[in-house]
């Protein structure tokens, strides 16, 4: 299936998850991932695969997960910018 086929079919929804991991040098840090992918809620199996890989095959340890999922089909917003560049 393409991409929207699972979206308009499958149920997937694009999700995006901040994963915030300790940086195996130095553990009292965290460093920011973002992970973007379709998924389906509430159980986010791609999700969970990608953590399961994390966790197994990646030296930074997990600290938190945020997940968000935009709806199924949305209007693109365009807006003007109030900026003119020259080229010279």
């Amino acid at each position: 299936m393409n991409r929207m086929q699972l979206q308009l079919v499958g149920g997937y929804r694009l999700t995006t998850a901040e994963i915030l991991y300790h940086l195996p040098d130095h553990p009292r840090l965290l460093q920011s991932f973002v992970w973007q992918e379709l998924d389906i809620a509430p159980r986010f199996p791609v999700l969970r695969r990608f953590l399961d890989f994390w966790t197994h095959n990646l030296d930074g340890k997990l600290h938190s997960v945020k997940v968000a999922q935009a709806p199924l089909l949305v209007p693109s917003r365009l807006s003007h910018a109030q900026v003119s560049f020259s080229l010279h």
